[in-house]
């Protein structure tokens, strides 16, 4: 027999609408609402039945929340609704599931300002920590078009491919500072340690030690002897560049030094290349206004070079420009990929031809990551070589003297 449910949702322009159906289950309710275009709120059985969600306390926030755990939820989300239930009971369902504490928790604000009346996007927006603006922009964007589902399932894809990326730049750069903590701490334990034992030595046998060996002495007894005005020399130089890398113009030059490295150079500006078009291509094809959207990736660029080429492309677009005109004067940004985006504009598939860049440079940054290993696997061991031998044959070269004198 049909029972009664009374329902709230959201219309195509974020109002809340209220009222009423008669149907077998709240499922079928759902699955009414969303064929009418709505976004279902909340379903309660009439006459005293219990509502889909329940209310849950919510502690404070604190522990950071993973990228990757972002993307789990995205995708959990993304099915509970396609399956037809209601916004609150899945976001009652995923905070009780999620594995994550501090997600949970936010997922319970979130939960609970949407009950309140509020838009999910605007809820979400409350929490930037974990929800980004690109992430917001597209939820909103996925309400207003009656996608909520499919837009998540994007930003799932993004998000992951976005970890995949990070991991590949780390793993990049972590050979090398295994490499340099190595050598740091050789040379440390040889000048505070394995030196003194030959400069007593040399100081009782007497005579001129040669320039290396009385460097290497110098440098020792300066380490042993004022190793606290070392050690704050150190810090003081780490504090200074931090702060200078995150002033507006050490960020500028910085960024640019980066893309001019010999070696990391390009791993720099094929990751900047592939963050670029494979968040354009999810805003876009999410249905984000265009300026919009170049104003979210200038946000997320992670580089100075190309958020100021995406913000002046921006302000060309504003006046009527094709997007790829204005990218073709910044060299940040090869031919190859301003003539796609060209292409893109002009048959209207841009989001495809932006999905095909970004594939193209993840496995560029992939292929670059598996050569630099190649590359500086035998570097970094000649420069430990380097380090290491030529401490040792500056502290043997008066051995070779008095081998000399003896003969």
């Amino acid at each position: 027999m049909p029972e009664t449910f009374q329902y709230k949702v959201k219309d195509k322009n974020g109002k809340l609408v209220e009222g009423s159906l008669e149907a077998e289950n709240a499922q079928l309710v759902v699955s009414k609402l969303r064929s009418m275009g709505y976004v279902p709120i909340e379903i309660a059985q009439q006459g005293g039945g219990a509502t889909l969600q329940r209310e849950l306390k919510i502690p404070g926030l604190t522990d950071r929340v993973k990228l990757k755990e972002v993307a789990v939820f995205s995708r959990q989300f993304a099915t509970m609704i396609n399956s037809g239930l209601s916004l609150l009971r899945s976001l009652n369902i995923l905070a009780e599931q999620t594995e994550s504490k501090p997600l949970a928790e936010i997922v319970n604000h979130v939960r609970l300002d949407v009950e309140k009346g509020s838009s999910l996007s605007q809820a979400m927006a409350k929490h930037p920590k974990v929800f980004s603006r690109l992430y917001v922009s597209m939820v909103r964007a996925g309400e207003v078009g009656g996608a909520l589902d499919s837009v998540l399932l994007r930003l799932a894809d993004t998000i992951e491919k976005q970890v995949e990326l990070r991991r590949k730049v780390k793993s990049a750069m972590t050979y090398p500072l295994v490499v340099a903590v190595l050598v740091l701490t050789i040379v440390s334990a040889m000048l505070l340690f394995v030196i003194p034992m030959f400069q007593g030595i040399y100081k009782q046998l007497g005579g001129t030690l040669p320039a290396p060996t009385q460097i290497l002495i110098d440098i020792s007894n300066v380490c042993r002897k004022l190793w606290y005005i070392v050690f704050l020399g150190e810090v003081g130089a780490a504090f200074a560049f931090r702060r200078w890398v995150n002033s507006e113009e050490g960020r500028k030059q910085w960024d640019a030094i980066k893309l001019k490295v010999p070696i990391f150079g390009k791993l720099v500006r094929k990751t900047a290349l592939a963050r670029f078009s494979r968040t354009l291509s999810a805003l876009v094809r999410s249905g984000v206004p265009i300026l919009e959207s170049l104003d979210i990736v200038a946000e997320t660029a992670g580089n100075w070079v190309v958020a100021t080429a995406v913000r002046e492309t921006q302000a060309a677009v504003k006046r009527g420009d094709p997007l790829s005109k204005k990218l073709e004067e910044h060299p940040v940004f090869p031919p190859m990929v301003v003539q796609m985006m060209a292409v893109g504009e002009e048959t209207g598939a841009l989001d495809e031809m932006l999905d095909k860049i970004a594939d193209f440079y993840d496995q560029e940054v992939e292929a670059t990551v598996d050569a630099l290993t190649s590359l500086i696997e035998p570097l970094l061991i000649m420069v430990m070589g380097v380090c290491v031998g030529g401490m040792i044959i500056s502290l043997y070269l008066p051995m070779f003297n008095i081998i000399k004198l003896i003969k």
